[in-house]
């Protein structure tokens, strides 16, 4: 009879199997891998039976180390009929083609906060006014303050409609003669929030030594789209719907087509999730630096 050679000495006698691992050991391991990045947010787990054939143990073993980790809350789904599920990290939300996608503020504040743990931190975005790229500054402007980040420089890029141009949306329904009184109130929002996000982060220079560059270019076209990009390992991405709605324009109700960014739903990317996710950041990053570098021109927020 032939004796596995991994388990036979030299003469012939079988050796001592290695002990099989408990279902601590298994829970031990799998933790490594959610932890460290290996299982990511929202994948799948290998069945309990591949997992048991994997570490030598009975399924019994493995049901007990799962339980263990939806304990943990790095788990749901644990049961005996399908795979469980990697958990969500409550403080970051997932990403990845098993993450769903949330309203711009939603997703936006956590990921941008995040991106301000880098010492280095770098953010470009394209989109219709600033208003939800302003708003989502404010969370880690207050962790700066609060002592909790502090990142070394801060280079930011804002890609905006240019002034000159024949807006797509906002627009009006059929008064055409509103027309440029509804171009003057999206401009003056365009300027202001601009205003407020330079003014905001530039303060940080006084305030905490930190390296602030903060540029605007202008764009000959209505962006479909908004588009953010951060620290080089993110793609956060979303469309304007334009829908028909109302909006008191000099105490005036107006009938006008609109997009309103802070409700888009906005898809997270990132580099090195799979191919296809770097290969989005990476075309994502270089669609925005064509247009900076190319068609885009010098944008100054005017009254």
């Amino acid at each position: 009879m032939d004796v596995d050679p991994e388990y036979a000495s030299a003469k012939g006698r079988k050796r001592p199997r290695r002990a099989r691992r408990t279902h601590r050991e298994v829970a031990d391991e799998l933790r490594r891998r959610i932890t460290s990045g290996v299982l990511r947010p929202g994948q799948r787990m290998p069945t309990q039976a591949k997992l048991a054939v994997e570490f030598g143990v009975e399924r019994g073993a493995v049901r007990q180390a799962l339980r263990i980790l939806q304990a943990e809350r790095l788990l749901t789904n644990v049961s005996k009929g399908s795979p469980a599920t990697v958990a969500y990290d409550p403080g970051r939300p997932p990403v990845g083609p098993a993450a769903p996608p949330q309203p711009a503020m939603v997703a936006l504040v956590p990921r941008v906060a995040a991106a301000f743990d880098a010492s280095h931190v770098r953010i470009d975005a394209l989109c219709l006014t600033a208003v939800s790229l302003t708003l989502a500054v404010g969370e880690p402007l207050r962790q700066i303050h609060a002592g909790r980040l502090k990142p070394a420089k801060v280079d930011v890029r804002v890609l905006l409609p240019s002034r000159d141009i024949d807006l797509a949306f906002p627009t009006p329904v059929d008064d055409a003669s509103a027309a440029g009184r509804l171009r003057r109130s999206w401009l003056a929002q365009r300027n202001a929030q601009g205003r407020v996000l330079r003014h905001n982060l530039l303060a940080l220079r006084a305030t905490h030594g930190i390296d602030v560059r903060v540029a605007f270019r202008a764009l000959p076209f209505t962006p479909p789209v908004k588009l953010y990009l951060l620290n080089g390992t993110e793609a956060l991405f979303a469309y304007y719907t334009v829908r028909r709605r109302e909006q008191e324009i000099d105490q005036e109700q107006l009938e006008l087509y609109d997009a309103e960014g802070t409700r888009s739903m906005l898809f997270a990317f990132e580099r090195g999730v799979d191919p296809r996710e770097t290969t989005f950041v990476e075309q994502s990053r270089l669609w925005f630096d064509a247009l900076w570098g190319t068609i885009s021109s010098e944008l100054t927020l005017m009254d």
